[in-house]
């Protein structure tokens, strides 16, 4: 058989793989070895590529240490604080418990950097107390994995970090640019939780009492001292988002080491009693964890860490390998087709919002960024801003199905199948599709932050 035959078959055989399940990173693997055969490429080199994907690559190490800030806030209790304060600020409206899910997911977003981990996170908080409050389950378990898509595009973001690193592009400007998009996106999806509960009849509206917002205020100052920490440093430079990674895992396991005692010296105080019956000083110290705790909680983060870096991986070696193949001249050849500055950003767009239904979006980013966005500089697209354009695109991919990620975490937390929370998806996406046209049409909403002479 000739090569265009072994590749038309290997194709076909690992995508068989993916409908029937098999984990992203086995398929590329897969693909990768296959190809690697076909064209005549030494397994070696193929090991050699994926060990120097993160021996070359300093800027990846701040994957993992953001990973576990994501789970050091929320196993010490500064994820709930958040949620409780966005429920105090927001709780009075009409579908407030439901807004205050997706702000409480912005705030999350802001330490973590991880969809999965901010839809596993406040799913797992807000959606018994969602359906309790008399909200439907299957809206309940869609807006958890909706307000998951800003995990990684409010910084510090995981995504953008990988895509810094594959362009060259400063990670701190892409951190930056991505503040009022993502801010955007928390926005719209908010109106359309407001719109939908209040056609619905849905939620319990509680007073809004200025004493709750300050006590909640102050019971999540820890959390704004940490997304202040890594917003300051990254802006003004002190440190890399690396560097700000290390910085944050640091100041979170002392907090939870100082918390836990503190914390037991007070009679561990419920955190479900009512504010007025909790002092001030409650809402100061957060329940912590011990030193025991911490080898469990850093596996947790090294078993998600552990499923994206290889996907990291075998990504690059399928990108080079595509390289190989022609697809790059290809793709490219008929984006630049498309003619003009307009044409060549909406196909873009619309070729990573088609990857984003079957792909995660880390093998969408390091498999089509490179392809892509020489090509809308080419025709005008400030590099930056179209780093925005593009993971915001993939985002969108996280509650779109067949694929949809965070569709699939949101339905393991809460209990709701799959296909039965797709229907309130829908009404989400609509609002983040135009957030995502609007941030297209206007760069200044990516550029604006960037300090002047970066």
């Amino acid at each position: 058989m000739t090569d265009g035959t072994w590749i038309t078959l290997i194709s076909i055989g690992v995508t068989v793989f993916f409908m029937l399940g098999v984990p992203v990173f086995l398929v590329i693997g897969y693909w990768v070895i296959g190809m690697s055969f076909v064209l005549g490429l030494p397994l070696i080199n193929t090991g050699s590529a994926l060990a120097d994907v993160f021996t070359d690559g300093f800027a990846l190490l701040a994957m993992p240490l953001f990973i576990l800030t994501g789970d050091l806030i929320n196993r010490s209790g500064i994820a709930r604080r958040l949620s409780d304060f966005a429920y105090a600020c927001l709780g009075w409206l009409r579908g407030g418990l439901a807004m205050a899910s997706l702000g409480a997911c912005g705030l999350f977003a802001a330490i973590s950097g991880s969809n999965s981990a901010t839809t596993a996170t406040i799913g797992s908080m807000l959606h018994p107390e969602m359906v309790k409050g008399g909200y439907d389950e299957r809206f309940s378990a869609a807006t958890a994995a909706a307000g998951g898509t800003v995990g990684i595009i409010i910084p510090p973001s995981i995504i953008f970090i990988v895509y810094g690193f594959l362009l060259n592009l400063p990670i701190s400007e892409l951190f930056v640019a991505g503040i009022i998009p993502g801010a955007m996106m928390v926005g719209a999806m908010m109106l359309v939780a407001f719109v939908v509960c209040t056609r619905n009849g849905w939620g319990y509206l509680i007073k809004l009492q200025f004493g709750r917002v300050f006590k909640t205020a102050v019971g999540a100052w820890l959390g704004f001292f940490a997304i202040g920490l890594v917003l300051w440093g990254i802006y003004t430079g002190k440190f890399s988002p690396t560097e700000a990674a290390g910085v944050t895992v640091g100041f979170c396991i002392i907090v939870g080491f100082l918390s836990l005692p503190i914390y037991r010296l007070m009679g561990r105080p419920s955190e479900d009693r009512p504010f007025n019956e909790r002092g001030i000083g409650e809402y100061l110290v957060v329940k912590g964890f011990g030193p025991l705790e911490l080898p469990s909680i850093t596996m947790r983060s090294a078993q998600i860490a552990g499923i994206l870096a290889p996907l990291i991986a075998v990504s690059v070696v399928m990108q080079q390998i595509l390289s190989v193949l022609g697809a790059q001249e290809i793709i490219g050849g008929f984006v630049r087709g498309m003619g003009g500055y307009y044409a060549v950003l909406f196909t873009s767009m619309a070729i990573v919002f088609v990857a984003g239904m079957v792909l995660e979006s880390l093998p969408v980013t390091i498999i089509l960024a490179p392809i892509l966005a020489p090509i809308a500089h080419s025709v005008g697209v400030e590099p930056v801003q179209f780093g925005v354009i593009f993971l915001v695109g993939a985002s969108i991919g996280f509650i779109t199905p067949p694929y949809g990620l965070n569709l699939y975490v949101a339905s393991g937390v809460t209990g709701v199948p799959y296909f039965r929370l797709l229907r309130y998806t829908v009404p989400y996406l609509f609002s983040l599709l135009t957030v995502w046209i609007i941030v297209a049409l206007v760069p200044a909403l990516s550029t604006v932050l960037i300090p002047a002479g970066n």
